[in-house]
């Protein structure tokens, strides 16, 4: 199996998709799957599955989220609402924090 790679998206993030047939579209990130180097964007690369019916679960054809891949989302500036990338910096009391790059703006709450 492959090595989980560090990546500077988390769970909750706003990301923009910078590639693919949903281009421009933004969303929260809903999973982190570090280890296939994947995201899963609320309302970006819908595709159909097709379920059977279970008990108490309704059958028929659902829209769900596919895994994108990291390469293919930023992250969201807070002030402008573009694609950025992301710095660390420490701040007073030790503390690291994730920043856009482009507005400067800190990312981590």
């Amino acid at each position: 199996m492959a090595m989980a790679t560090k990546l500077k998206i988390k769970k909750g993030d706003r990301v923009i998709v910078i590639s693919g047939r949903d281009r421009g579209k933004t969303g929260e990130v809903l999973r982190v799957m570090p280890v296939e180097s994947r995201v899963l964007v609320q309302g970006v690369n819908m595709i159909k599955r097709h379920t059977k019916q279970r008990p108490g679960e309704t059958g028929g054809i659902v829209d769900k989220e596919a895994p994108i891949h990291v390469s293919n989302v930023a992250h969201v500036d807070p002030k402008d609402g573009k694609a950025t990338r992301v710095g660390f910096k420490v701040l007073e009391g030790n503390r690291k924090v994730r920043f856009a790059k482009r507005s400067g703006e800190v990312i981590d709450r």
